[in-house]
């Protein structure tokens, strides 16, 4: 049976004949519809495509695979459209993400969703680090992609999207500014920026802003700041350090902040989270998804 991703490229590369406006219409890269054109060749065991340096055209084989699976797909994809028009279920969900990287994913992945669900509506909302779980647990957030761990009894947490490495945003002329990597020891030498923890749970807040290092050395506490802006302002004006993902560097960076990586912190997992009671019937196809935009990327 054809994965649903080797059906879409197949039919789509079928129509424009060219892979890379079926990769845009698919919304993933160009190299991804290639390999799955390929797995599909080695799976029926010939080829689909002929393919030179200026066209790309149907095979017989192709031919005939497209003419046969086409009517088949247009009936699913009606009959499917059909009945969320004509039941009561959820056709709307929300997508939050916790750092620009994430939303970037969350983007790529509503727009390819609003291509293979037309009737659905998908809003993406910012979710603020001072409280990472609230508009969850609210139920204005059907989905999130957000650093891990979470380990709470009402939420499920799903696959990691992706990982980054750690680094430690300091201010300009701060004695670490000039080192090619610093320790999670440094810390103990440090003023640590903060988020306001009220709202987050404790091993989260553990995690990124410790307040020992590994050998128990106490790390000074600095201000504690409820949006991360805040962080950015007290970090340049040399009020202290924070931890960040490295890809922060390309998002934020600034005049009056260096960022040196650690050379022995774990990295930042960021992955999916949902409600565990009530979950809208929208997450599962949502999340399978984003992780196809993320294994386009």
């Amino acid at each position: 049976m054809l994965e649903r991703m080797e059906l879409e490229a197949f039919l789509t590369l079928a129509e424009e004949l060219h892979f890379g406006r079926t990769a845009e219409r698919l919304h993933v890269t160009t190299s991804r519809i290639s390999q799955t054109i390929r797995q599909l060749e080695r799976r029926i065991g010939a080829p689909l495509f002929e393919r030179n340096s200026r066209t790309v055209t149907l095979t017989p084989v192709g031919k005939q695979l497209r003419d046969e699976l086409r009517p088949a797909y247009e009936q699913i994809a009606a009959s499917v459209t059909a009945a969320s028009r004509g039941n009561n279920v959820k056709r709307e969900i929300t997508v939050g993400f916790s750092a620009p990287w994430c939303g970037n994913l969350v983007v790529r992945a509503t727009d390819l969703f609003r291509i293979r669900y037309p009737d659905s509506v998908v809003t993406v909302e910012e979710i603020q680090l001072a409280d990472p779980l609230g508009r969850m647990r609210s139920g204005a957030v059907d989905l999130q992609l957000t650093e891990f761990p979470i380990a709470e009894p009402d939420i499920t947490t799903g696959p990691i999207m992706f990982s980054e490495p750690r680094s430690l945003m300091v201010p300009e002329g701060h004695p670490f500014a000039g080192r090619e990597s610093v320790s999670m020891e440094d810390l103990a030498d440090a003023t640590l920026v903060t988020i306001a923890g009220e709202k987050i749970p404790r091993y989260w807040m553990d995690c990124y802003f410790p307040r020992r290092t590994p050998s128990g050395r106490p790390i000074p506490q600095g201000p504690a700041t409820n949006f991360w802006p805040e962080v950015l302002v007290h970090v340049s004006n040399g009020v202290g350090v924070s931890t960040v993902s490295a890809r922060a560097e390309r998002f934020h960076s600034r005049p009056g902040l260096v960022f040196v990586p650690f050379h022995d912190a774990p990295p930042i997992d960021y992955g999916l989270m949902w409600p565990s009671a009530g979950r809208n019937p929208l997450v599962q196809p949502f999340i399978e998804t984003i992780q196809e935009a993320a294994a386009g990327e």
